[in-house]
């Protein structure tokens, strides 16, 4: 497994506007190398949002909405089992009821049911909720066959989703989706819950030009945007600057203690601080919380926790949530060592792409296998795991240049009958196919990753913004960055330098303790999880850290990958 530190280029001219458009020196490059050209991009202000009316047929969606509140209609909101999922759940249920629709929702566990809108779905949700509208979260876009059969029983049905759609869209009333065809949106990567937000915007707009509400006593409805800032972030979609905004907003809730009870109560079984909540929090400690229950058990749990009023039973569901997420560590632990045995003479030199089953693995925890194995062996990844009588079910994660979804694509047009259904993005697909087909489809699936991955692309390539200036590695710089959103497509900052070795040694059996020095000031950093040691002179990327000890904050660097110099 080959790695190395690369410089990110920077456009000289565009740092120099941010500069003069008063952005700090080493935030300016760091921007422009980021591919930012004007300051107004770093809006993180409301009102900096790309308008409502560029989604196709959202004005549409907002008056069939408006009518069927005023006809006193049922609708039933048909969820997704993710984090993105629940959130768009929560936050369509919360908006609608404030605007006097009578709602509810259900949500399809991913074992029975699978993903989307099956036709089971639709029969399951005419027995218990008997819905006129069904309206999608995070679902929906290839769900041809559940909408006909909501069609056949006299259902009306909404899609909101932003996966990119197949083939043929569904015969749907109407679908919101930034990636369906012809949708101007300036922004294709809003997440489920980004686009439901959206809706819930225009139809509000729409309610007030009749006369429902005026500016004054209209619903709030910038107090979701905790949970618009959590599946944006826990869905791993790019952070765009519309994003940025969606999550910048809702952050700053949660730092003022701004935020729905179930969001407080997971921030605190998760033992983090809202008070200085960051994207990586909502990414790594609060969002898989709130996805084990729907890896593991069932997500109604999660929704529920997210729609509660009451801080006791929101407490009560986070403790919940946060044994089921142990369960699902310990799970996950133990798939990953069957699946290091299973790769046990895989030649990373030989393939560009695994694909690995095992007869014992869980559906709900593969996603999770398939993205260590990527970062491990920095190869497409697909693990399967038995998906009921002679299927099994795969999740597949992805390297930057392999698109996930077009390579089943082409696989599955290569060798009709192979996939039974497949769907996802570029990162992160799934799929199913007979338990028979595993060899022939590990061949074709190995044969587009031949074809598409040059030998540089396999490569884990650590990109950094270049030399970080003496006077910068400051507690100051450090609150500075920490300010600022950073996320999938907008990399946190990371340096990278040559520094002289004065003492290593290993911590805990596990981690790599070091003594820096550069012209001739000393650094204290840590290598987690590495414990080869260095040789007198290392050429390291970092990310800065402000560790606190017995009351004293200092800077310390966090090494990312090191390298002789």
């Amino acid at each position: 497994m080959k790695t190395r530190i690369s410089v990110r280029p920077c456009p000289f001219r565009a740092s120099e506007l941010l500069r003069q458009g008063g952005v700090h020196p080493v935030l300016a490059r760091i921007y422009a190398a980021r591919g930012l050209l004007d300051v107004r991009e770093l809006a993180s202000e409301l009102a900096a949002l790309a308008p409502p009316g560029g989604l196709k047929h959202i004005d549409n969606a907002a008056v069939f909405l408006a009518d069927a509140i005023g006809a006193h209609k049922n609708m039933t909101i048909v969820a997704d089992y993710d984090c993105d999922g629940a959130t768009a759940c929560a936050v369509a249920l919360r908006g609608l009821r404030a605007m006097g629709a009578k709602v509810d929702y259900i949500v399809p566990d991913r074992v029975v049911h699978g993903y989307g809108l099956t036709p089971e779905i639709v029969e399951l949700a005419v027995r218990e909720k008997n819905p006129d509208v069904i309206i999608t979260v995070d679902n929906g876009i290839a769900s041809v066959e559940g909408v006909l059969e909501a069609n056949r029983r006299g259902i009306e049905v909404v899609v909101t989703d932003h996966h990119l759609p197949g083939d043929a869209l569904p015969p749907a009333r109407v679908i919101v989706n930034p990636n369906q065809p012809e949708c101007g949106f300036p922004s294709k990567n809003l997440a489920g819950v980004g686009v439901v937000f959206y809706v819930l915007l225009a139809l509000r707009a729409e309610l007030r030009r009749r006369g429902v509400f005026d500016a004054q006593n209209q619903p709030k409805l910038d107090n979701l945007l905790d949970l618009v800032a959590l599946g944006t972030v826990a869905d791993v979609v790019k952070l765009d600057a519309n994003n940025r905004i969606l999550v910048a907003q809702g952050i700053k809730r949660m730092r003022a203690g701004r935020m729905h009870a179930g969001v407080a109560a997971l921030f605190r079984v998760a033992g983090r601080e809202a008070r200085s909540a960051s994207p990586f929090d909502l990414g790594f400690a609060v969002g898989p919380r709130l996805n084990a229950a729907g890896r593991l058990e069932d997500m109604a749990l999660g929704i529920e926790c997210l729609t509660t009023d009451d801080e006791g039973r929101a407490w009560a569901i986070a403790q919940q949530l946060n044994e089921i997420n142990l369960k699902r560590r310990e799970i996950e632990a133990d798939m990953q060592d069957t699946a290091l045995l299973h790769l046990d003479d895989f030649q990373p030199s030989n393939s560009s792409t695994i694909a690995v089953f095992d007869e014992g693995w869980h559906q709900g925890v593969i996603g999770i296998v398939a993205s260590r194995l990527k970062e491990k062996f920095y190869r497409p990844t697909i693990t399967f795991a038995p998906g009921g009588v002679g299927l099994i079910k795969g999740s597949g994660r992805s390297i930057p240049g392999f698109h996930m979804r077009d390579a089943l694509d082409l696989v599955s047009k290569r060798v009709p009958g192979l996939i039974d259904k497949f769907g996802g993005h570029a990162m992160a697909a799934g799929l199913t196919i007979k338990a028979e087909h595993l060899a022939t489809f590990c061949e074709a699936f190995e044969a587009v990753g031949r074809a598409w991955l040059s030998e540089a692309q396999l490569e884990r390539v650590v990109e950094t913004d270049g030399p970080l200036e003496d006077e910068f590695y400051s507690t100051q710089f450090i609150e500075l960055c920490d300010g600022q959103v950073w996320g999938q497509g907008f990399a946190p900052p990371v340096f990278c330098d040559e520094f002289r070795v004065m003492s290593q040694r290993i911590l805990k059996d596990k981690h790599l303790k070091l003594l820096l020095e550069k012209n001739g000031r000393r650094y204290d950093a840590i290598w987690f999880g590495h414990t080869d040691g260095l040789g007198e002179r290392a050429r390291v990327a970092f990310r800065l850290d402000a560790n606190e000890y017995n009351g004293v904050t200092k800077v310390q660097l966090l090494v990312e990958h090191a390298e002789p110099a």
